[in-house]
């Protein structure tokens, strides 16, 4: 089972993230909604693995996945974004983040993603 932090400046996709990650046994321990609520919580809770919006308001996803990288560079941080945004996930990849989810959300794709991260980190 592991610790999840749920980053999205957006409630209903916390909630969507939140119930399919509860669904296979995790645990969300806490929630963000922004860059700088992220890196708080992270700091705060050490979660297992983050799922990170990568457009949110008054610091970036990508912002964020550096800054928690700075304090902890073996963080494990999984991106999540729309179509359309390959630049921006390949740019949050570059700055640290393991992988990254495509949003509207496939409960099967969001497990397998976060179980392939997690493995890599063990």
């Amino acid at each position: 089972m592991a610790r999840v932090l749920v980053a999205d400046d957006a409630s209903f996709m916390r909630q969507m993230i939140r119930e399919i990650v509860e669904a296979e046994g995790h645990e969300v321990v806490g929630e963000a909604s922004d860059g700088d609520e992220a890196i708080e919580e992270w700091k705060r809770l050490h979660p297992d693995v983050v799922t990170m919006d990568i457009v949110m308001p008054r610091r970036s996803g990508i912002d964020a996945v550096k800054g928690i990288m700075e304090i902890d560079s073996s963080a494990c941080v999984v991106m999540c974004s729309a179509l359309g945004q390959e630049t921006l996930v390949q740019e949050a990849l570059q700055a640290g983040a393991r992988d990254f989810i495509v949003k509207p959300f496939k409960p099967d794709s969001v497990i397998a993603t976060l179980e392939k991260v997690l493995e890599k980190g063990d």
